[in-house]
């Protein structure tokens, strides 16, 4: 049986809203080095300066406006959790079609494709589960398709706040990748033999110098996460069900790349790339939602009908 990571570390809450303030931390640095340091006074130099300038801190402040956006998204929005009183639509006391009631200590049957109709039951909330959801030992609830529980948000990451994550780790590689090209030069002068050139204050080429080292080392490590992510909407899972999937060879809930996609994103291509649904997608598609998810058994039945 698999190691519980968060069995005994519910201090993980305290130290969420401390990572809150090593971002902000990280951002205010981050704005210090590119605005104020080096490109904000670029600004009054006029010329190909002043236009190399504007470009940097336009772009820099509508990543930052989108990444923040994103990010706090994903903090207070409730990643889902299960309806009180919820109960599956199958009748539990007459076990309609055979399927078993399966407790949470069964982690086959989570990842298994009978998971689609099968009724399943927590033991530590004392109520049934919807499919895809999973218990978080942190929050201390069952959480609709959770993906994981993530402390650099304080929040578990799930079907509601999913897509904000990933726009979050999206945003935030496009931003420190910018900001370490744009101080990649200033960053260069650490390694000039004269001082002729130099026109940063030494307490400005330090915090360059840090800004420069910290944004190329979060791009490199989000790029990884980033992949990973793509990977799992390509394939219509979660990074739980990714760790339990080599239990079921075909998985149930792979419709192909476009409706995978649109299970996350939605439909409207407006709303692709900010952090949130139109009125119109949350009545559309029902697996936004996190309670129901259709299979590819399901799919395949109206053609079967015809």
């Amino acid at each position: 049986m698999a190691w519980n990571v968060f069995k005994f570390c519910t201090a993980l809450r305290a130290l969420g809203s401390i990572m809150i303030l090593v971002v902000i931390g990280i951002v205010g640095f981050t704005y210090y080095a590119v605005v104020v340091a080096n490109y904000g006074p670029a600004l009054l130099l006029g010329g190909f300066d002043s236009f190399v300038a504007i470009l940097v801190v336009a772009l820099f402040h509508f990543l930052l406006i989108m990444l923040l956006w994103s990010y706090f998204s994903v903090v207070v929005t409730d990643p889902g959790g299960v309806p009180p009183g919820w109960r599956p639509e199958l009748d539990i006391e007459k076990n309609e079609g055979n399927q078993p009631v399966i407790a949470e200590a069964n982690p086959a049957f989570s990842a298994g494709g009978s998971s689609a109709h099968g009724v399943r039951y927590c033991r530590k909330c004392n109520q049934y589960k919807p499919p895809r959801s999973h218990h978080c030992s942190v929050c201390g609830r069952c959480i609709l398709k959770m993906d994981h529980h993530c402390v650099w948000v304080v929040n578990c990451v799930g079907a509601m706040n999913y897509k904000s994550f990933l726009l979050f780790l999206f945003y935030t590689f496009l931003e420190t990748t910018m900001v370490a090209v744009s101080l990649f030069p200033i960053f260069l002068v650490f390694f000039t033999d004269g001082d002729e050139d130099i026109t940063v204050s030494p307490g400005n080429l330090a915090a360059t110098f840090v800004a420069f080292v910290l944004n190329i080392a979060f791009a490199l490590s989000v790029l990884g996460f980033l992949i990973m992510h793509i990977m799992l909407v390509k394939r219509n899972t979660t990074t739980i069900e990714a760790y339990e999937k080599h239990t079921t060879p075909n998985w149930p809930f792979d419709l192909g790349r476009k409706k995978n996609f649109e299970q996350v994103f939605g439909r409207d291509k407006l709303y692709w790339f900010l952090p949130l649904y139109t009125e119109d997608d949350m009545k559309r598609l029902p697996a936004l939602r996190g309670l129901d998810f259709t299979s590819r058994s399901e799919e395949s039945e109206p053609l079967q009908s015809l």
